[in-house]
């Protein structure tokens, strides 16, 4: 049986994780993010009373930490592989390394793309930034309007690995896990 792969991904503050929650809330199997932990881990390390929309400015090795992130969504993906449940859901994919360090002007090998190239995702759904809820938190650095340019930025990444995201409508919790797995279910 071929295991589904969805991307839940978006800009901060757009409610996708509140959509995987609810995902698994109705038991779908879910690949939580991890790019929260290793902030506040190294913010822990860094100077945690700094504002910088940046999280990669509190490492030593930004370079090492955007390996591990994508290290981290492969494992996911791999892990996916393995499963017996008809649909993964994962909190951002693979190629969200790459449009968030095009949004902070960094560079990457090809190493980065082909992992993305490698890993291929059945579906990609992008939840849009909206002003309404967005709420910026300890580990959530960006302004809203950085949000936009990396709504902006996730869009262009997906694209250009050949990907069409669905766009998530603006509603609340419970149509928007309804609209992805309707969208999922007419595919």
């Amino acid at each position: 049986m071929k295991n589904h792969k969805v991307v839940i991904t978006g800009a901060p503050g757009t409610g996708k994780t509140s959509i995987i929650n609810g995902l698994a809330a109705y038991g779908h199997h879910c690949f939580h993010e991890i790019i929260r932990d290793m902030t506040s881990k190294a913010k822990k390390e860094g100077e945690p009373d700094t504002f910088i929309s940046n999280p990669l400015v509190f490492v030593d090795d930004a370079m090492q930490f955007n390996k591990d992130l994508l290290e981290g969504r492969t494992n996911h993906y791999i892990n996916s592989l393995d499963l017996k449940a008809p649909i993964s859901f994962f909190d951002r994919g693979i190629p969200d390394v790459l449009a968030y360090m095009d949004f902070f002007d960094q560079s990457y090998g090809e190493d980065f793309i082909q992992a993305c190239k490698d890993h291929p995702y059945d579906s990609v759904f992008i939840v849009p930034p909206w002003r309404e809820i967005y709420v910026s938190d300890n580990e959530r650095l960006e302004s809203f309007e950085e949000a936009e340019q990396i709504h902006d930025a996730l869009m262009k990444t997906y694209t250009s690995f050949g990907y069409d995201p669905i766009l998530v409508p603006k509603d609340p919790i419970d149509k928007r896990v309804s609209f992805v797995l309707d969208q999922i279910k007419s595919n």
